[in-house]
């Protein structure tokens, strides 16, 4: 299926603006608006089609603003209303549409909803709003049930007058009440407001974790992960079924407007589940975490493939691919480990990292993911070839799994490090020469800097630019067209449409590759003898 304006999420590439850690403008140690406008212009020049913006919305902060005070305005310290209507404007100018991320699981205590919450007291229809219940034991004293909340300790945390609010996060991120029909007409509005400012559409933070079973019942588990599948159906908080009819409403709502709105879905669940997110009166398209986790290992990744393509053939939806995000240890760190595959985000133990080795499989991945029908994701930095920052002082950390863990699991700031831009000592243009970023950057990115990639042609920067250039203006990469070819073990050789093959490497021998085809990038140097060293991938014109 080839791509209209309209349809223009099925085979985008986006990239995600950590907008805290992106640009600043303003020179105070925080990015800002001011500074995502200074970049748009690299970002157009990098050849991506949209950008997604991580929540720029009032927030104490408590996780990185995914505890959300004011759904209808900007942070201050990102900059004004004003200014994102502007940096909105200046983006379609430049061709690049406008993502946001929403955060409908819950809200910041800071809210104006659960100050009004916990003064109106037990009963109230102002705490209905949120998922307050009564306590066990003697006097109510014990949590409601026994769950475990994911960034560490319990669910549940104890007000003043003894009733208990539910959190599946931190205790600053009461979750909402999704049987609440005036928490549906307020996403609702929320929705509206941004969209008609010009919006392109919503990344869902937490999609599978809305609809919650009344009774509340007690899992049994010591502990879990916000990321880990659960292999039970019918789980009292995770992807459960009364989430679809909040998404059926949401995309009516989308499909209102002339140029419709896209949503794409954060959603942990288990296989075979999330096909059901896609369905045409639902969400658009969905962040693929199978393949993000998988190991660089052949066999697991045509496997991942398959299944994403095929599962979501079957509701008409195209597949995503992404390497890295906000959540997750930087690839080009992770493929320089003996496991290649993401594990988990709290990053509490972390294994030494071959560096030149990881960045030569990322390379490699980089041009595989591309090469993939379907829409693609790029974390800022990534195409800088930036490490995950493994070092950073015990006193700067920010991340709540820090705390929440007693000190044990170290959480996500270090890929959440500024970025990079000129220069050869930090902030590395990241602010003004005498600002202080808001987390350290290691005194040898210098070597990373956008200023640095682009005085060297072999670097990421310009192979990122190289395969977004192809993919825009090759037809083979235009459609939906994808099939397997013969290859050996540990290599994957694949066709797009009827004009370019891609061949990777991940094997420990070099690959012999097809003749009578014209080479138009690979990811790293071949051998003398023409073929693929191990670590590399290719893409090919064929004839």
């Amino acid at each position: 299926m080839s791509t209209t304006p309209d349809t223009w999420w099925r085979s985008a590439v986006i990239y995600q603006v950590y907008i805290r850690s992106f640009a600043d403008g303003d020179g105070d140690g925080t990015g800002d608006l001011t500074g995502l406008r200074s970049r748009l212009p690299y970002l157009a020049d990098l050849g991506i089609d949209a950008i997604w913006i991580n929540p720029w919305y009032p927030s104490p902060l408590a996780d990185g603003g995914y505890d959300v005070a004011d759904y209808r305005d900007i942070h201050p310290a990102y900059g004004t209303l004003d200014q994102a209507r502007q940096a909105i404007a200046e983006a379609h100018a430049l061709g690049l549409r406008v993502i946001l991320d929403i955060v409908p699981n819950h809200t910041s205590d800071q809210h104006t909803w659960f100050k009004e919450a916990l003064a109106a007291g037990p009963g109230s229809p102002e705490r209905d709003r949120y998922v307050f219940r009564d306590g066990k034991g003697e006097g109510g004293s014990e949590p409601p049930n026994d769950w475990h909340a994911a960034f560490g300790g319990p669910t549940w945390t104890r007000t003043d007058d003894g009733q208990w609010y539910l959190h599946l996060f931190a205790p600053e991120q009461p979750d909402l009440n999704w049987d609440n029909p005036e928490v549906r007409a307020e996403f609702e509005a929320i929705l509206r407001f941004w969209f008609d400012l010009g919006v392109d559409g919503f990344r869902i933070d937490v999609a599978h974790g809305m609809a919650k079973d009344p009774v509340l019942p007690d899992l049994g588990l010591p502990e879990f992960s916000v990321i880990a599948h659960e292999d039970r159906p019918n789980h009292p908080h995770w992807d459960r079924d009364g989430v679809h009819d909040i998404f059926r409403d949401w995309r009516a709502i989308a499909d209102s407007y002339p140029d419709p709105r896209v949503f794409v879905a954060e959603a942990h669940v288990r296989p075979g589940r999330l096909a059901g997110y896609l369905r045409p009166d639902e969400l658009h398209t969905a962040f693929n975490f199978d393949f993000l986790k998988c190991p660089l290992q052949a066999d697991e990744l045509r496997t991942v493939i398959d299944c994403s393509i095929t599962d979501l053939t079957g509701v008409g939806a195209p597949a995503t691919w992404v390497l890295s995000n906000h959540d997750e240890t930087r690839h080009v760190t992770r493929y320089g480990r003996a496991h290649t595959g993401a594990t988990t985000p709290l990053r509490d133990r972390p294994q030494p990292s071959d560096l030149a080795l990881g960045t030569r499989r990322a390379r490699a991945a980089a041009l595989l993911m591309l090469a993939l029908p379907g829409g693609a994701y790029i974390y800022q930095g990534e195409e800088l070839g930036l490490p995950e920052v493994e070092d950073l002082p015990d006193d700067v950390l920010q991340d709540p799994t820090w705390e929440r863990s007693g000190h044990t699991a170290r959480g996500r700031d270090g890929c959440r490090v500024p970025l990079p831009w000129n220069g050869d000592t930090p902030p590395f243009g990241f602010g003004p020469p005498a600002s202080t970023p808001w987390l350290p950057q290691p005194e040898n990115w210098k070597s990373y800097t956008a200023e640095a990639n682009q005085a060297d042609p072999a670097s990421m920067l310009h192979l990122y630019r190289d395969a977004l250039r192809l993919r825009r203006t090759t037809p083979a990469l235009g459609g939906e067209d994808f099939r397997w070819l013969d290859s050996p073990d540990g290599t994957l050789l694949f066709e797009r449409g009827h004009g370019l093959l891609c061949a990777v490497n991940l094997s420990h021998r070099p690959m012999a590759l097809p003749e009578s085809h014209e080479l138009l990038l690979a990811s790293g140097p071949l051998d003398h003898d023409g073929l693929l060293p191990p670590d590399t991938t290719l893409w090919l014109r064929t004839a």
